[in-house]
């Protein structure tokens, strides 16, 4: 299947991304790590977008779409795919649709991971990190620590980064709102979205998502 996984900050994209990739045993491909590795591998996009980046500016829609469709030409997702934080605004979702018209494929699914705004605000907002070891993450609401402000697991100090402050994260939704949501009506003129609730439990998430998927297998056969 070819998926693409839409949704704002704080929805759980990334997780969901993981768990789906693997149970459709087809690649997660997120944008992020598209960005990290052709910096890291020194390809002539990842120095596009080093130089760039390094001149505090915005990576420009072509080479983003460059650098993801070069991913989606690797054999290993030749029967399909789930890209995570691509398309980000319409004109990378045309790109996209292009691109696949031209190999004679298409989307099948846009899954849309909804969360009340504020559920948002309080999940990444109450992040806490541990200074010694970032992978040490605590929640103020969720999972918090027992002694506040010190990590259960090496008594590092836990700080909350400067994008998980409640104004920060508020200025992700507006762009997210005009940047990206719009991708949301471009694909239901197709008929592709699939609205779920990304409340609740991971694996009830992710649950939801494969039924959702396995019904749309259902209807296409």
């Amino acid at each position: 299947m070819r998926i693409v996984l839409v949704g704002p900050p704080g929805a759980g994209k990334g997780t969901q991304a993981a768990f789906l990739a693997t149970n459709l045993s087809i690649p997660h491909i997120s944008t992020g790590d598209l960005f990290r590795a052709n910096i890291s591998q020194g390809t002539e996009l990842g120095r596009k977008a080093k130089a760039i980046m390094d001149a505090g500016n915005l990576v420009p829609d072509e080479v983003t779409i460059g650098m993801a469709l070069d991913r989606m030409a690797q054999p290993d997702a030749e029967s399909g795919f789930l890209l995570d934080g691509f398309p980000r605004n319409v004109f990378q979702a045309e790109a996209l649709d292009a691109a696949l018209k031209e190999q004679g494929q298409k989307l099948d699914a846009v899954l849309d991971l909804e969360v009340p705004e504020e559920e948002v605000v309080k999940r990444i907002a109450g992040r806490r990190i541990c200074r010694n070891d970032s992978a040490h993450v605590f929640h103020a609401t969720y999972s918090p620590p027992k002694a506040e402000g010190v990590c259960d697991v090496c008594g590092g100090e836990l700080y909350q980064r400067p994008d998980d402050t409640e104004e920060t994260v508020r200025k992700r939704l507006d762009v997210y709102h005009t940047q990206t949501e719009p991708i949301i009506d471009h694909y239901k003129a197709q008929g592709l979205v699939v609205t779920l609730s990304a409340e609740g439990k991971v694996a009830e998430v992710t649950k939801r998502a494969m039924d959702a998927l396995d019904n749309l297998k259902k209807d296409q056969d």
